[in-house]
């Protein structure tokens, strides 16, 4: 993880299964719940060479719980594969998209 008192970057690369989706989510949790934590947590995804349901399921749970701590996370540089698993699932919307 790497950021300022505003925004958050998580870095999540290689492949996102059922056996890593967890891990992902606790580091999700971990800053989304920060006392005095960041406003934003920005996913870069750039790393992300496969992504199954169980990781998008975790960054929308990630979501929810953000929202419900009056933070947001948006997502940067998905690969070309990851947006469209964002598309067919229909949480394209859900998510603030950044290409850098």
């Amino acid at each position: 993880m790497t950021g300022d008192d505003q925004r958050r970057v998580v870095h999540v690369g290689g492949e996102m299964d059922v056996d890593r989706a967890p891990m992902l989510y606790a580091a999700l949790y971990a800053a989304i719940t920060e006392a005095g934590g960041p406003d934003e947590i920005v996913v870069d995804l750039s790393g992300l060479s496969f992504c199954d349901s169980s990781g998008l399921s975790a960054l929308v749970h990630a979501r929810q719980t953000a929202a419900e701590h009056g933070r947001r996370i948006s997502l940067r540089d998905p690969q070309p594969h990851f947006r469209r698993l964002l598309e067919m699932s229909g949480a394209d919307g859900l998510f603030p998209i950044t290409d850098s």
